[in-house]
């Protein structure tokens, strides 16, 4: 059998198109004219039918059309129909905001499913805050998923901006899109408030409508998220408000608000705040570290850029220990740092405090909630099944000017307000770091400030009483009615950070330190492993762990030429590749701040 070779030739289909393109254009053997608006396009059946499924069944064997002399095609547009012909003669297809509406219509109509697909492209390409709302209402009528879907995502972040100046297209939305948008997590610059007086001007604007669908739309809303008063209001602000379903929403908001204490471990979807995911929390710190400031710094891991909250830390603290639940932040104890007036002469005054402030974003309030039993500073807390631990630490003896370091654990009770005790450390210890893991308490370092096994009790020690770092590593989990030893860290640390990261907890620098050495531990192995070290040694910094795993150091202290620096690196360590980086810089120079991980509305 002789061998032979199949060969193919892209231009040939070109130079099809274009001989095809070149008769049409002149008029020569067409054999079927379209109508459309009252306008002629002569065509070739034969194109169109290999072109189209609409024209091929058009022009089958059993039509009356088939041997038609010209077709009238009424539902679409002339504009419409010759960009579809254009696209099917040259494979180009010309299409702009104006035409998109006559083109999409004319290519859903006439099956030519590719120049579908392009304007579905062409949507999601072009989505900006002036056509979302008008391409979200041409997807949907053509069933068009992909562009629908990101129209109602830029509907949704892009809220602000359409509330302020396109209002209108707002209310002419589909009824399909807005729910979705109301059903977004994340809806920027935009209270609660505003997006219900929308859905009622939407439902005054489109109604009536039976009321399951108004119930579907409504009850999108959060209704946790708006002031009891606000509440009252708009329960009565029209029949739609009225439903059992939508009263029972509006009662459990009000019960929400009446939560007090319990407000944390009671979060819903109805009050969860709709905003990007969560930023980091700096609160407190200060150019140095005698002068705390009352500053509350968000950084956004994202864009990497700071901002100010418009509130401040109701006491200049230092020495003091954060945490977040349920969306709300927690400020336990520290040094209360005052300013006073002592014979004409300033003073400061700084004394150990057991008060607990709590601030809630959705309303930008803070509270002053149960105080500790004890006064702690240079302690350390941590948050297991949404109860606050303070463990440790020590306070300040103001008659004695004489330091006292406890051993005492305690927690806060969110359903009573009240701090309880719990497991007691082996001995006092102060300037030590915890970490959870697993649901269990790991404490390591610190100092302890007596020697033995004391449960419950405190013993003074003098202020110029130094004592060895230590290695030690505690454990404790809830069920558990004593710490136990853990492998200790290689390197004995005092006023250090602990984090946890993929299952691995990260033990980091503190002061004292003559190496920046950091170190994991593996706790299904009860073994610790030395890492990179930190790219500049530092100590009293702000450190926290982001839900990817990565930690980021803010700013802290170091010695430069026998002098203290304050400085404004922020340091990214890649806890999978084990690897160091500076991604930015503080605002100004940052020292002593405490940070968490809190949803903040932009």
């Amino acid at each position: 059998m002789d061998s032979y070779s199949v060969l193919y030739s892209s231009s040939h289909r070109t130079g099809l198109l274009s001989g095809f393109q070149r008769l049409r254009s002149q008029r020569k053997m067409c054999d079927v004219v379209l109508e459309a608006g009252g306008v002629s396009f002569p065509c070739h059946r034969a194109l169109l039918a290999s072109s189209s499924e609409y024209f091929w069944a058009l022009f089958g064997e059993t039509t009356a059309e088939r041997l038609a002399a010209s077709v009238s095609l009424p539902a679409i547009t002339p504009e419409g129909l010759d960009a579809i012909l254009d696209f099917l003669y040259s494979g180009w297809l010309s299409v702009s905001p104006p035409t998109l509406p006559d083109v999409l219509e004319a290519a859903r109509y006439l099956q030519v499913e590719p120049a579908v697909s392009i304007c579905e492209r062409f949507i999601t390409d072009g989505l900006n805050a002036d056509n979302c709302c008008s391409y979200a209402n041409l997807a949907e009528h053509h069933g068009l998923s992909d562009a629908l879907d990101a129209a109602n995502q830029t509907i949704a972040m892009e809220m602000g901006a359409l509330l302020k100046q396109s209002k209108d297209d707002l209310l002419r939305l589909n009824i399909q899109s807005l729910m979705v948008v109301l059903d977004a997590d994340e809806i920027p610059g935009v209270k609660e408030v505003e997006l219900i007086k929308l859905a009622l001007d939407w439902l005054n604007e489109n109604g009536p409508l039976p009321l399951l669908k108004s119930n579907l739309l409504l009850s999108r809303l959060r209704f946790g998220l708006v002031a009891p008063s606000d509440l009252t209001d708009l329960s009565h602000a029209c029949r739609a408000m009225a439903t059992p379903l939508i009263r029972s929403q509006l009662t459990r908001a009000l019960e929400y608000h009446r939560l007090g204490s319990a407000q944390p471990i009671r979060q819903s979807r109805q009050s969860t705040l709709r905003v990007s995911p969560n930023r980091v929390l700096l609160v407190g710190g200060g150019s140095g570290p005698d002068w705390p400031e009352q500053q509350l710094l968000a950084f956004d891991p994202r864009s990497r850029k700071f901002s100010s909250l418009s509130c401040s830390l109701p006491l200049r603290l230092r020495n003091h220990c954060v945490c977040s639940v349920g969306g709300f932040l927690f400020v336990i104890g520290g040094e209360e740092v005052t300013e006073g007036d002592d014979d004409g002469k300033t003073s400061v005054t700084v004394a150990t405090s057991n008060q607990v402030w709590r601030y809630d974003p959705r309303f930008d309030r803070w509270e002053k909630v149960g105080s500790m039993l004890e006064r702690r500073v240079q302690f350390t807390c941590c948050v297991v099944e949404d109860a606050i631990y303070a463990i440790g630490g020590r306070h300040t003896r103001s008659d004695t000017n004489t330091h006292t370091s406890v051993a005492s654990v305690e927690f806060y009770d969110m359903v009573t307000g009240a701090w309880r005790r719990g497991a007691t450390m082996p001995r006092p210890l102060y300037g030590h770091a915890c970490a959870v893991l697993d649901n269990n308490i790991y404490v390591s370092g610190g100092q302890h400030g007596n020697r033995g096994i004391i449960r419950g009790s405190n013993h003074g020690d003098t202020q110029n009483d130094h004592r060895e770092s230590s290695r030690e590593v505690l454990f404790w989990n809830l069920k558990g009615k004593e710490w136990e030893k853990r492998a200790s860290m290689s390197i004995a640390r005092f006023s250090h950070r602990m984090a946890t990261a993929h299952d691995h907890i990260y033990a980091l620098l503190g002061m004292y330190e003559p190496f920046c050495d950091i170190e994991q531990y593996d706790s299904q192995s009860d073994h610790w492993t030395r890492l990179r070290p930190l790219l500049i040694g530092s100590f009293n910094y702000g450190m926290v762990s982001t839900p990817s795993g990565k930690l980021l150091v803010f700013g802290g202290r170091r010695w430069s030429d026998g002098q203290e620096v304050i400085v404004k690196s922020v340091l990214e360590y890649d806890t999978k590749k084990d690897h160091w980086r500076e991604i930015c810089q503080l605002p100004r120079p940052l020292t002593g701040t405490e940070c968490t991980l809190l949803p903040l509305p932009d």
